[in-house]
């Protein structure tokens, strides 16, 4: 077992105030839509989503992921002003009643991420990476806050028709590589990687992603594995989104051993206790290497 880069620090500025943790940490998933792949991470109503935030924030949740747009494939296309009158009454909520817990607005619309920074929102986490709407860096920018870029060919409709690559892993790190120098030239100081899993990616190229995961420490930025209740899980399990807790938890462990920092989950409690039993096993080898 060998330590990991990340794994002393993850560090990032919001609105001016700079967050440290010594240790990997948990994002939970509340959204805001109809039709999201897994029906518990819904909510309908501000008292349902104030409720699973505090249920989150108790279990260990750094980050609570707002999103207003189901990104699974034949989701319901919604306007921007609809993504944003589904978050913005949700993040005030929450930010009003939990102010010091962290909120993620999960949108890939620079006037969604715009709306949902001036109503409390820290960080953007957008599935296309800058590609479909590049002024989301320059709203990054404005606004001292950390961006979430993560990989996906296409849009959330066809993503599925682009699983084809020469070299998966070279592809992806030339890919970050381009899109994290746009956000850079844009005035984006703090840059997460999301690889993501499940986004025109077949199941054999998500499990092919997920042990060479490593491989993204030549970027040199922290690294975000959203690997909850995927299909990558329950397809291979022949289960369903419902019964795929325990399969979340053994992918995420291997996520955790090959470098990632944050942990997007649906189950937080699970998560946390997975980051827990990962610190115990590194002390353990530690200390029998000394």
């Amino acid at each position: 077992m060998k330590d990991t880069l990340f794994s002393s620090q993850l560090s990032f500025n919001t609105k001016g105030i700079l967050r440290e943790f010594s240790n990997p940490i948990v994002m939970g998933i509340i959204n805001a839509t109809p039709d999201s792949f897994y029906g518990k991470s819904r909510v309908n109503n501000l008292e349902m989503a104030l409720k699973k935030a505090a249920e989150m924030i108790n279990e260990g949740a750094s980050i609570l992921d707002i999103g207003g747009y189901s990104s699974r494939p034949g989701a319901t296309e919604v306007s921007e002003e609809e993504e944003i009158d589904r978050t913005i009454l949700l993040i005030q909520a929450i930010k009003k009643a939990q102010p010091e817990t962290l909120i993620s607005i999960d949108t890939f619309r620079s006037k969604v991420a715009l709306e949902a920074l001036k109503n409390g929102a820290d960080l953007i986490n957008d599935i296309s990476g800058g590609q479909m709407d590049s002024n989301i860096f320059n709203v990054a920018a404005e606004h001292c806050c950390p961006y979430i870029l993560m990989h996906m060919r296409g849009t959330p409709a066809n993503m599925m028709e682009h699983t084809s690559y020469d070299n998966l892993m070279l592809n992806l790190i030339h890919y970050f590589s381009v899109q994290i120098r746009k956000a850079e030239q844009a005035g984006v100081k703090d840059i997460i990687i999301d690889p993501g899993f499940g986004f025109s990616k077949t199941l054999d190229q998500n499990f092919a992603l997920l042990s060479q995961l490593d491989s993204f420490w030549a970027l040199n930025k922290p690294l975000l594995a959203g690997l909850s209740r995927k299909s990558m899980i329950y397809k291979t399990l022949d289960t369903s989104s419902e019964e795929s807790l325990n399969g979340t938890t053994a992918l995420n462990m291997i996520a955790l051993k090959n470098g990632a920092m944050i942990l997007r989950v649906h189950d937080v409690k699970a998560a946390h206790q997975a980051i827990a039993l990962h610190l115990k096993l590194n002390a353990v080898h530690k200390n029998s290497k000394a």
